[in-house]
This record gives structure tokens, sequence and C-alpha cells, in this order.
């Protein structure tokens, strides 16, 4: 890779990106639909070309040490490449965002006033190994008619440009400007320190990956940040839990996919609970080769390791749980509030007060009652795809999709109206 002088190539990103969501803000649903569809179909054409790419990253992957939930996040092949095809295309369909009416009054001057959602304009997109959010950013930020900067991992490098060169044909085929979705087009981790300065150019950056990326986003970053940070997931089994209920959740949530973001990491069981469905939950996480880290009382079940303080409030994104026997449904409470990152919480319980409780003073983007955390999804919110899931309590929350990537503006119409 021939070396690029990294302030300069950003600033000109950052132009191009500036004049291209000018140019988007106006396009027309049918343009951003014909573009994402054709994007899809290129997708597909040309898995071989993604999956050859793809080969190149692993080996990067591998020599670099990446743990197996990062190959996991990392790989592609043709069914994965199918699923982000239809991920594009899903997006495609969906109700276009932008010129949406959220609310419409009238005022006793004659003014009429609506609020309408229009695009934020240019966003950053900073992420690690997982190939697919090159497509889902992508796809998100045309249909929410914002320009974006996408800057991948080192490690999915190659698999992103494949993706990318693909999002640029649909550009084309649509007559949309090339310049909407841009690839960074390097490694060198200067690229993100120069995203993070350009308050110019850039409108919010949304960081997707782990604790010491979104950290240090937040921490260095002058543009807003729509903050995305790692997944303490709970479980918490109630005393009034279904057992049968409770063992397909658990072992949904904990195995799926141990490395994405809504992947269980903490059980919390009601100490009346532990006898009637823990035991059976946890020696069934056990043989599925689970690692079990237990509090003192879970300790005792055969196959768990004790638990140290570090494990409270520890994202594995690997087959290894912490469990913990509580009192009472405040008690899970409020372990999940001193532990949590306020991503997605779980109760298992057939008592509706109890569920209901839960589902009110947990405050977490996501909250569930009797479902697998891993459909903390924007995927299977409906949304297509999504950015990624935003923790924090400002402009949005939980799954980012197409709608959480627009701003408003109000319209006021009169006939002549004076204030008096």
């Amino acid at each position: 890779m021939a070396e690029i002088d990294i302030a300069e190539t950003m600033a000109d990103i950052g132009r191009r990106a500036r004049a291209a969501a000018t140019d988007l803000a106006n396009a027309s649903p049918e343009a951003k639909r014909v573009a994402l569809e054709y994007a899809a179909d290129r997708l597909e054409a040309r898995a071989a070309e993604v999956v050859e790419a793809n080969g190149l990253d692993v080996e990067f992957g591998r020599e670099k040490g990446l743990t197996p939930a990062m190959f996991d996040r990392l790989l592609l092949d043709r069914p994965r490449i199918a699923g982000i095809a239809d991920s594009l295309r899903a997006v495609a369909g969906q109700d276009d965002p932008v010129g949406q009416i959220m609310e419409e009054w009238e005022r006793p001057t004659g003014l009429t006033i609506q609020r309408v959602r229009t695009p934020i304009g240019v966003i950053g997109v900073i992420y690690e190994s997982r190939p697919n959010v090159t497509a889902d950013a992508g796809a998100l930020c045309l249909k929410s008619g914002n320009a974006v900067i996408l800057r991948g991992g080192s490690e999915s490098y190659h698999s992103a440009h494949a993706i990318h060169a693909c999002l640029i044909e649909g550009l084309r085929e649509a007559k949309l400007p090339a310049d909407a979705i841009q690839l960074v087009p390097t490694r060198e981790r200067a690229a993100v320190t120069e995203m993070l300065q350009m308050t110019g150019a850039i409108d919010v950056i949304v960081p997707r990956g782990g604790k010491g990326l979104v950290g240090l986003i937040q921490k260095e970053a002058r543009v807003p940040v729509f903050a995305h940070l790692e997944g303490i997931v709970h479980i918490y089994i109630d005393e009034a839990a279904d057992p049968e209920t409770a063992l397909k959740v658990v072992l949904n949530a904990k195995t799926r996919r141990t490395g994405i973001c809504g992947a269980a990491e903490c059980l919390l069981i009601h100490e009346n609970a532990v006898d009637t469905v823990g035991q059976g939950v946890i020696r069934a996480l056990v043989d599925a080769g689970v690692e079990i880290r237990a509090g003192s009382r879970l300790a005792a079940i055969e196959g768990t390791v004790a638990a140290s303080e570090d494990d409270w409030g520890r994202e594995f994104l690997d087959n290894i749980i912490a469990a913990k026997a509580v009192p009472d449904l405040d008690a899970a409470i409020a372990h999940i509030r001193r532990y949590g990152s306020s991503h997605t919480e779980c109760i298992l319980t057939e008592d509706a007060a109890a569920a209901e409780r839960f589902l009110n003073e947990v405050d977490s983007a996501i909250v569930m009652h009797n479902a697998s955390t891993q459909f903390a999804d924007g995927g299977e919110f409906g949304m297509g795809a999504e950015i990624g899931i935003a923790t924090g309590r400002l402009h949005a929350r939980g799954p980012v999709g197409a709608a959480q990537l627009t701003s408003f503006k109000y319209k006021v119409r009169g006939a002549g109206a004076v204030r008096s």
C-alpha cells in the first residue's frame, strides 16, 4: 500500500463528503432504493471475490492473534454474504425517513407548523473487525440521506474494500454521487485521529467496536459521538421463571454467537430458583462448553469455577459467563445498575408484575422479557440493519437505524402572518 499524506487525504475526503451530502439530502427515495438493490445484486454476483478478499483478512488476523470471537466477527462465507445482501434489500424496502412529518399543529396566529425529518449531514463510522458494518452503515446512511466516511478496522481491510466496491456500483447505477459512501484508504491509525478532529466536515461519529476503541474516541473526539459501549448483558432468572423457557433462552443468549454485543455475559438467579431452575440451566451451559464463573452459592455446582470481582461487569465475548445468586428482584436490579453498560438486559419470569417492574426500572437501551438477548439487533427490530446499539441517552438510543440517523427541522407556513 503506497504511503499517503493522511491529513491531506482525510481533508479531501471530508470536502467531497460534504458536497455529496448536499446532493444526497434531496435525492429521491426511488434513487436510493435502486442504489441499494443494485449493490445487493452486485455483492451476490461478486461473492467469490469477497470471500477471496476475506481470506486475506483472515490470514492477517491469524498473524495478529485474533481471539476466536473476533475471528467469528471477521469471517465471511457465501451464506453470510447472502445475509448482507438481504440486509441491503431490507433497508432499500423501508419507508424513506427523509421528509417524514413527525408532528404537525396549528397556532391561533394562523401559522401551520410541521416538524420534519432531515438528514444529519456527514457521518463518520469507525469500526473494528466486522466487515458487514461496511454494508450496514453505508446502506443506512444512504437511506437517511447522509454521506458517510467509513473507517474499517485493519483486520477487515480487504473485505471492506470488496463490499464498498459494490456499494459504489449501486450509487453509480442510481446516478447518485459516488462520494456519498467513502472508505478511508489506509490502515494507519492517524486517519482515525484526523476523523475525530474534522468538525467542519463530519457532523457525528459512530464508533462500532470494543471498550478500548470507544473509550479512545470519546476521549479524543471533537466531533459529537453516538456512544456504543460494550455489551455487558445480564439475564435475571426470577423465582417465577418457567424452567423450559429459561433453559432455551439462556442457552441461545449465550451460545448462539458469543462474539456479538447482544450475547449474555452475566446470569443472575433468584435464590429461590437456584434448585428448581438455575442448576439445570448451569449444567446445560457447562455441557455446551461454557465456562461458568460463579458466585459463592453457585460455585458449589459441579463444573463451575469461582468468580472474581473482575468478572462482574465484564464483556467476555467468549464461551464464558459470570453467574450469581441474588436474594430478590431488587438485588438483581441493583447489580445491573452497578455493573451494567446500559446495553441490553432480560428478565425470565411468568410473574407479570415482576416483569413490568424490571422493564420500567432497568434503565438500559434495550430491556426484554422472556426473549433471548441475541435479538438486540437492528435487523431483528425490523430496521433492516443497524450501525450499532447506542447506549447513551441523547438523540439516538438502542439500535441505530435509518430513522435514528436523521435530525429535524420546523416548516412554518403562514398567510401574511405578522406578530403583534
